[in-house]
């Protein structure tokens, strides 16, 4: 049984009541028969409605932290704040589509210490706390999550996102690829073994930290697309810049190379 503090047992609740909230709009949305501008606004109401009730329930957790919700790099601040996603594959959910997730981080003294990625409609909820491990949750027990043992490009599952330069290149290089949508989910799904990398430019830090807070747990490791030295990782630069690479041990420098 995995150890879950009162602080990540809090963030979970807050997770958990934001996806349910979610679930009964998803429901929903795939019945309406309206007009697409009606659909775009039914999904944006959820959207904001997600974003309420984990502002309202993490405003409980820590206080004077700041809650941050759609920011960029450049407006991202320094210190101790909650990164939250409320909807990552807004596209996905807004056509009726179930792959997009809840995700939230804790942010301390710059580094990711706390992290939550809820898929609703697969009802998978994966949770991590810096120094002790990453864990889906289970209904008995907590399955704790390993990375993947690929070793070979040409065997791997990849997910992508960004410009087509880069994906065009990725596709060259690796048989399958696949562009899902929703980066935090792709994080999860490598953290669990069921991707063996991310790569994925351009990424709202909101979308990704409580990914790498995930894959980082999980015995995986995370740097940026073109960096050259990936002997020591620098998270803080990855989530900031946001052109991350996600992956294991054996894969990590032939993904480099084909990144650089």
């Amino acid at each position: 049984m995995a150890y879950v503090s009162p602080t990540l047992t809090l963030m979970i609740g807050a997770v958990k009541k934001a996806s349910s909230a979610l679930i009964r709009d998803f429901n929903e949305l795939e019945h309406l028969q309206s007009s697409v501008n009606v659909e775009e606004g039914f999904a944006r109401r959820s959207y904001e409605k997600a974003q309420r009730i984990l502002t309202e329930e993490l405003a409980k957790i820590k206080s004077g932290y700041k809650i941050i919700c759609d920011t960029d790099s450049s407006s991202l601040p320094h210190g101790n704040c909650f990164l939250l996603a409320p909807i990552d594959g807004y596209v996905n959910f807004a056509h009726a589509n179930g792959h997009f997730a809840v995700s939230v981080a804790l942010i301390e003294n710059d580094a990711i210490v706390a992290a939550v990625i809820s898929n609703p409609i697969s009802d998978e909820l994966f949770f991590a706390e810096k120094g002790s491990g990453a864990f889906k949750e289970g209904f008995r027990s907590h399955e704790r999550l390993r990375v993947s043992g690929a070793k070979k490009i040409e065997n791997t599952l990849i997910a992508s996102a960004g410009c087509a330069e880069l994906l065009q290149k990725v596709m060259q290089n690796c048989p399958h690829v696949i562009v899902s949508g929703s980066t935090a989910l792709d994080l999860a799904y490598v953290a669990a073994g069921k991707l063996n990398a991310v790569i994925s430019e351009k990424n709202n830090p909101n979308n990704i930290a409580a990914g790498i807070l995930l894959v980082k747990e999980a015995g995986g490791y995370v740097f940026e697309i073109g960096e050259t030295d990936i002997r020591s990782e620098n998270l803080t630069k990855a989530l900031h810049n946001g052109n991350i690479v996600a992956t294991n041990e054996s894969l990590r420098g032939k993904l480099a190379e084909l990144t650089a």
